[in-house]
């Protein structure tokens, strides 16, 4: 495999998780990459379920306990699992207004082998990840 960089950024206090992201994939001109890890809390999140057109939110103080998927300037995609002070755990597609309460510690991998797009695969409605690989 070419070359794995390390994108390593720390989100601070009331930005929005996902509307931070995409702007530093496309800064950064990431062709192909996926998030290494996050820690951090949030006081707002919005995550939509798979096949649900409805958004889920929650309004305190949640733990980021896990944050997935794939970056690109092509488009991105993300999953995120948050947990409340009862120790309940919620997770799906991150949406915008996911609002940082004290930091989010986040690394995207990227590798200059791949090249990732959003491609209609007609077997979904929706663009889906296509991977072309760099020889």
């Amino acid at each position: 495999m070419k070359d794995i960089t390390a994108h390593v950024f720390g989100l601070k206090p009331r930005e929005d998780l996902k509307k931070r992201i995409q702007p530093i994939a496309n800064e950064e001109q990431i062709q192909a990459g996926w998030i290494g890890t996050c820690v951090g809390s949030l006081t707002q999140y919005h995550i939509r379920f798979a096949n649900a057109s409805a958004i889920t939110s929650g309004n305190g103080y949640f733990e980021i306990v896990g944050l997935t998927g794939t970056v690109c300037c092509n488009g991105s995609h993300l999953q995120m699992a948050v947990s409340d002070e009862n120790r309940t755990t919620i997770g799906g597609h991150l949406s915008d207004g996911c609002i940082i309460y004290t930091n989010a510690e986040t690394v995207v991998l990227s590798s200059s082998a791949f090249v990732f797009t959003r491609e209609k695969d007609h077997i979904t409605p929706w663009a889906e990840l296509h991977v072309n690989y760099i020889k």
